[in-house]
């Protein structure tokens, strides 16, 4: 007579089996959390550098190396600069954000009037050409877009004068440690105009490209322009 296997010997027999397929799902989420991954991008705070179903690559080496699943540094060999497309947790709901730094520790930022100050200089803006739209959707005919040089850094711009907006601050003198972040859709845009300057350890890599794109308003088709296409 045969005895009947425990319940021990079973989940061994299915651990036996299974454990090389478990053991790579293991890895390849610790590779996501700790090295590279991609965010999708359901808003269109970033607009025109990066559109409403892009999904962007995220290098989690750029700055740091942490823990996986944690923000804890193991080791930090760089800093965010300005101009970066980073991604991080939000210090108001800790949602994934994607936005663009504008403010280094220790700069004073100010708006007026959707013109930017940094450190009391002002940055400088032109008209973006024509044919820069021209590769956009329709939603972008009736909207402002500009580029915004800040030193040596120029990046797309967009305005959108018909939407109630804060177009205005006074001076806030972003702490040490902390990150001023902005959206380039300037008009459409939950940053830390709202929820204030962004810790260091919040920032979990810099967005580098567009790996592949989707329209939302087109029946989710692939955005093949799009593809592999480089952060501004």
């Amino acid at each position: 007579m045969m005895k009947k296997t425990g319940w021990k010997d079973r989940s061994k027999a299915v651990w036996m089996e299974w454990r090389g397929f478990l053991l790579i799902v293991m890895v390849m989420f610790s590779f996501r959390s700790a090295l590279a991954d991609w965010n999708d991008v359901p808003t269109g705070s970033m607009k025109p550098s990066i559109l409403i179903g892009d999904r962007v690559f995220v290098n989690k080496l750029a700055y740091d190396l942490k823990v996986p699943f944690t923000t804890k540094h193991i080791a930090t060999w760089d800093n965010p600069e300005r101009g970066d497309v980073a991604v991080f947790y939000s210090p108001e709901d800790k949602t994934r954000l994607v936005k663009r730094v504008v403010g280094l520790p220790g700069d004073r930022i100010s708006m007026i009037n959707n013109h930017l100050f940094i450190n009391g200089q002002p940055a400088t803006y032109q008209v973006m050409d024509e044919s820069y739209r021209e590769k956009l959707d329709e939603a972008f005919q009736s909207v402002e877009l500009y580029t915004e040089t800040i030193g040596a850094l120029t990046h797309p711009v967009m305005f959108n004068p018909s939407r109630p907006s804060m177009t205005s601050f006074p001076t806030i003198t972003v702490p040490q440690g902390h990150y001023f972040m902005m959206g380039d859709n300037r008009d459409n845009s939950n940053d830390s105009r709202f929820f204030g300057t962004v810790p260091r350890q919040k920032i979990l890599g810099r967005a580098t490209s567009v790996v592949f794109s989707l329209d939302y308003e087109n029946f989710f088709l692939p955005r093949g322009n799009r593809f592999f296409h480089g952060m501004e």
